[in-house]
């Protein structure tokens, strides 16, 4: 079946679906179908948010980040697939761009770099300075003052073979949506690349005419009338029966929200107080964690996840993280919100009415989300806020000491003084 559908979009497929009821109109191609991740990231989250492909290592370091909670950056990451060879080889593409978006008249984009390993699954390669956790994890889920039945669950890093990762950690109930990748293409660009990879500049608009021009197919062209999404504004606040409210402000655009935040972290002496316990929470009503909960996800994907409490509906603006997750991880938790957004497609030529066959030149898919990296109950200066705007505990900011650095879950380096 994949075969089949090798060089078919989703969005193609649906199109066919919605045909005049009975009916059974036939379509061939896209010849090319192209994609564009757009991100708006705030606080901590922006300070990493530069150049390069995203990956597990890049993600994590949005979560970890560090520096002034007023940053707001803005990133794009760019797929094109083709179902025909280059003429002439390589493959190479370029994105112009109206004056409004800053990036000047064109970003380039280039076939994969001779060996370098792509990330297809969503699972890429782990830092380099990965290390294999010791203690324990604990999982906790749901938002309110008390942790629900069950929790934590607790997975024991010393029985797990070397090497092995926890079995079940990380939710297999999302799928990835990805239509292009090297995988299902047989000609593949993107970008960022070797060639280029500066992302966006403040004051950035995406509003307006786009045009894909390469060697591997048709022209694609297209309007966007959605730019990028509002910088989310996450504060935290300790409560009397000791859990942590997180609030932030809420988005016009999104369709629903996931926060996670880590603690306990190895503070270099080892158990830190904490027994070398690692606790990980996520606003999940369920043992949903990590993944596809990490990327973009389409409106529909996001309703029913809503529907299911896995997301937070687009309407909520706070949640409590349990007083037992905020106990078990000790002074400090490092915290992630995500807001899905929404997505425009597009497609050439337009559908023929009745049951004429459907020849598509092209798709093009454009996604969109914000999210948010903050400190969860450190001072830190002052700040404990990401986004913008004034420090929940009210204290003048003063400049934090320099301190030793330190790891975090899986090995992660954690930024200067976080620990």
């Amino acid at each position: 079946m994949r075969s089949n559908l090798r060089f078919v979009s989703v969005a193609a497929v649906a199109a066919m679906l919605a045909a005049v009821p009975g009916s059974a109109q036939k379509s061939t191609g896209p010849k090319e179908r192209y994609e564009m991740d757009v991100a708006t990231a705030s606080g901590f989250a922006a300070m990493t948010a530069g150049g390069g492909k995203p990956g597990v290592g890049s993600m994590m370091g949005m979560m970890f980040g560090g520096g002034p909670d007023s940053q707001v950056a803005r990133t794009l990451e760019l797929r094109l697939g083709s179902a025909q060879t280059p003429v002439p080889p390589p493959v190479k593409a370029d994105h112009f761009f109206l004056p409004a978006a800053k990036l000047g008249k064109l970003l380039p984009l280039l076939g994969p770099d001779p060996g370098r390993r792509q990330d297809e699954t969503g699972t890429s390669e782990l830092p380099k300075d990965f290390e294999r956790p010791k203690g324990r994890l604990l999982l906790f889920w749901g938002c309110g003052a008390k942790a629900g039945p069950g929790q934590p669950v607790i997975i024991d890093f010393a029985k797990l073979a070397a090497g092995q990762m926890p079995p079940n950690l990380y939710t297999t109930t999302i799928p990835r949506i990805r239509e292009v990748m090297t995988t299902n293409s047989k000609s593949y660009a993107g970008w960022p690349n070797s060639k280029s990879a500066k992302q966006p500049p403040s004051g950035s608009s995406l509003l307006g005419a786009h045009r894909i021009a390469g060697n591997v197919g048709p022209e694609i062209n297209f309007t966007l009338a959605q730019d990028y999404m509002p910088a989310l504004n996450a504060s935290t606040s300790p409560q009397p029966d000791g859990s942590l409210m997180i609030r932030w402000n809420q988005l016009q655009p999104a369709t629903g929200y996931v926060a996670w935040a880590f603690g306990g972290m190895d503070r270099g002496g080892g158990a830190g107080g904490n027994g070398g316990d690692m606790v990980w929470w996520t606003s999940s009503n369920a043992r949903e964690f990590g993944g596809r909960l990490w990327d973009w996800l389409p409106p529909s994907t996001v309703a029913g996840l809503v529907t299911k409490k896995i997301v937070m509906p687009p309407s909520q603006t706070s949640c409590q993280i349990p007083a037992e997750a905020k106990k078990a991880s000790g002074e400090m938790m490092f915290g992630n919100l995500n807001a899905f957004g929404p997505e425009a497609n597009f497609s050439y030529p337009p559908k023929p009415a009745g049951n004429a066959v459907w020849n598509i030149d092209w798709t093009a898919k454009v996604r969109f989300r914000s999210h948010t990296a903050l400190l969860i109950g450190a001072d830190f200066g002052g700040q404990s806020r990401s986004g913008g705007g004034s420090t929940t505990g009210g204290s003048t900011p003063v400049e934090p000491a320099k301190k030793k650095k330190c790891k975090g879950p899986l090995g992660i380096p954690l930024p200067d003084g976080a620990c």
